[in-house]
């Protein structure tokens, strides 16, 4: 039986690859995860009581692009947090950004870019999705480079004019998975009219938008408005996995222009899972609240000062702007999260499980990628056994 050839290239997926490379070792004390973006803070008080309200709405089929209710607190927020005026039609509720990140690109790429192949580009390091919706709708995924040398975001403006006038999307994360780096006004500003004179539309994943340190991150949409930029020419993805904790929940939104999420709704109506109404109504609680946002905001805080005092004599060491993530250079990664895992039982990602080889050289191979989600206690004594293990 045949199989499709566009997806034979994939690297396998970077959490079976992390235990195929630790899990036959014993860890060398007691385990602390540090793996995975999967938050650990207390979910808003409201959530039960919100969904044992709603619970007989499991009965109804679910509107397909959210109720009106989460709609309009969906368009609320985006107004409180970003200045951007955005009508209901402009916006569909998501079963997890992740669908709306793969299902955009089927919605959105066309099937030639100037008579040509369609290009992606990709951030790399990168969410891995972001690769497989390129090669889905028959793209070529073009890896661009977000180093330090790049503050590490993607300087997509350097790529060749050949490959710009090919490119149908750009996906751009902001705070960074994993660098936790965030694109500035300036730095939007220019992708926009880079966008505009190449004629490609801007994805932006902001699911890490509200975890910041000094600053509240810029929006795409936002931006795009200020500058009066076709909207269009953007679609941004935003969660409720990270923001108030509720990964499980599988809630987030994208916003966009009117036919951009016209043609999303459509396919979703025959290809997606609209969100479960009782799940609608948690998320609508959510987006309406702040409070809950701000204490999460200082669990993080709290957790990048315990890293700011364990890393204090670490010169290679700097605290990203945003997200929960440390991106931290070592040698190499495999090395030093086997190392890390059997000396101490500390379990970290390789950089390099994030990122994809381009002419022989992986941005992420010479770091590793640890998450401060845990307690604050737990974080400390994880964070301490690394640095004593790794940068002694």
């Amino acid at each position: 039986m045949a199989f499709p050839e566009r997806f034979s290239n994939l690297p396998e997926y970077a959490f079976p690859r992390l235990r195929k490379l630790l899990d036959h070792h014993a860890p060398g004390g007691d385990p602390i995860a540090m793996t995975i973006g999967e938050p650990r803070h207390p979910m808003p008080g409201f959530l039960a009581q919100t969904l044992a309200d709603s619970v007989q709405e499991f009965a109804f089929y679910p509107p397909n692009e959210g109720s009106p209710e989460l709609l309009s607190a969906i368009t609320g927020w985006l107004k409180r947090r970003y200045g951007a005026e955005v009508a209901p039609d402009r916006v569909m509720a998501l079963n997890g950004t992740r669908e709306g990140l793969f299902n955009a690109a089927i919605a959105l790429c066309p099937e030639l870019k100037n008579g040509q192949r369609p290009v992606v580009l990709i951030p790399n390091p990168f969410y891995q999705v972001y690769a497989v919706a390129a090669l889905a709708v028959g793209a070529e995924p073009v890896f661009v480079p977000a180093t330090e040398e790049t503050g590490f975001l993607p300087d997509f403006a350097s790529l060749p004019a050949e490959v710009l006038n090919r490119t149908a999307i750009a996906y751009l994360c902001s705070p960074a998975n994993p660098q936790g780096a965030v694109a500035s006004r300036g730095y939007l500003k220019t992708l926009l009219a880079l966008a505009e004179k190449h004629d490609f539309r801007l994805f932006a994943d902001e699911c890490y938008s509200e975890i910041w340190r000094n600053a509240p991150p810029p929006g795409a949409l936002e931006v795009a408005t200020q500058e009066g930029t076709d909207p269009e020419r953007v679609v941004v993805f935003h969660s409720l996995s990270k923001r108030s904790n509720m990964p499980g929940l599988r809630s987030g939104f994208c916003a966009g222009g009117a036919q951009s999420i016209a043609r999303i709704r459509q396919l979703r109506a025959y290809a997606g899972a609209p969100l479960p109404l009782p799940l609608q109504r948690v998320s609508e609680r959510a987006w309406n609240d702040e409070t809950h946002v701000v204490e999460n905001r200082a669990l993080y805080a709290a957790k990048y000062d315990i890293a700011e005092q364990v890393f204090a004599g670490v010169n290679s060491y700097h605290t990203p702007e945003g997200g929960f993530f440390l991106w931290l250079p070592v040698t190499d990664g495999e090395e030093a999260a086997l190392r890390l895992w059997r000396e101490t039982g500390v379990r970290v990602l390789p950089g390099a499980y994030l990122s994809r080889d381009v002419n022989g050289d992986n941005p992420g191979k010479g770091y590793i990628r640890v998450a401060l989600v845990a307690p604050k206690e737990e974080t400390q004594r994880g964070l301490i056994c690394l640095r004593d293990c790794l940068y002694a």
